[in-house]
């Protein structure tokens, strides 16, 4: 048996290992606080610790150098950000002008007379004109989109109806290339708030897509989760390609007209929202997936 001042000894060491490890646990949890507190806002406040364990403290050091240097990365990246949208702003603005006293002039020669070369070579000028004002506006809208973060008007927006409106909007569109849509919704309304006007947009370049890659179906459906799912026939397309259907300036030689922006838009409206957007392809058919989860409801487990 030890004698009474070595079993003493021990125990004033034990307890001094455990209390040291207990405020090493304390400052390691301060740190985790304070870190994600940081990094979730922005902020210029360093971490502080109370403690005065050297090796809590010099990783807060640690830790405050990467700080700085995340948040000088983060400024550059939004400045630039920033700048590209003002840049890609003023060049639609400055290109729209040209464009349409260019398609003014087309149009006074295409009622003239013309040669039969004449006329292909202005009907070649004209359709790449056009092809140059679609671009042109999707760009302004690109640019719109990506920064109306602060300009989002939330309000309860009806989805069954939103959806319908679209549907009808494009309805015309639709048979005249022969594509009847099939629409199911769900009997209960499905409310969530959004802006009406941002929505209306996403589904609307939704309904573009399928219009350029639709094999002559197009099925429509909303269910009380408020989840949208828009799926077609499209013999065109692969999996490969439908994992890039997002990438700005992405086209698809099927897509008809296609400028490459229009589901970028809506993927950066819908993440505006508070959204989530995929698509994937299943045996021959491309399946867009828009989804607007209850705030109000948890996650499942």
């Amino acid at each position: 048996m030890l004698p009474w001042p070595l079993c003493a000894a021990l125990a004033v060491l034990v307890l001094s290992l455990i209390l040291r490890l207990r405020l090493l646990q304390n400052s390691l949890d301060e740190i985790g606080r304070q870190l994600e507190e940081r990094l979730g806002s922005d902020t210029n406040n360093p971490i502080f610790l109370s403690t005065r364990d050297p090796h809590a403290r010099k990783l807060a050091v640690r830790l405050n150098l990467q700080l700085k240097e995340l948040r000088r990365l983060r400024r550059r990246y939004e400045n630039g950000d920033r700048e590209l949208k003002e840049a890609v702003t003023n060049v639609s603005h400055d290109l729209r002008t040209p464009l349409t006293a260019i398609c003014g002039y087309l149009e006074l020669l295409d009622r003239g007379d013309k040669t039969p070369d004449q006329a292909r070579y202005l009907a070649l000028i004209s359709g790449r004109t056009q092809a140059m004002r679609r671009l042109t506006d999707q760009l302004l809208r690109y640019s719109v989109a990506a920064g109306m973060e602060d300009e989002l008007k939330l309000e309860p927006v009806d989805l069954n109806g939103a959806v319908e409106e679209a549907v009808a909007a494009f309805y015309g569109a639709l048979v005249e290339q022969g594509v009847t849509p099939a629409v199911s919704l769900p009997e209960a309304r499905v409310v969530r708030q959004l802006d009406r006007a941002a929505l209306a947009r996403v589904l609307g370049n939704l309904l573009a897509n399928a219009l350029k890659y639709s094999g002559g179906d197009l099925d429509i459906v909303l269910d009380g989760e408020g989840t949208i799912v828009l799926s077609n026939a499209a013999p065109g397309l692969d999996e490969v390609q439908v994992g890039r259907l997002f990438d700005r300036f992405y086209t698809v030689e099927t897509g008809r007209a296609s400028t490459g922006l229009g589901l970028s838009i809506a993927k950066a409206l819908t993440e505006r929202l508070g959204g989530a957007i995929s698509a994937r392809y299943e045996a021959g058919r491309l399946a867009v997936e828009l989804c607007f989860p209850d705030p109000g409801s948890s996650p499942a487990l």
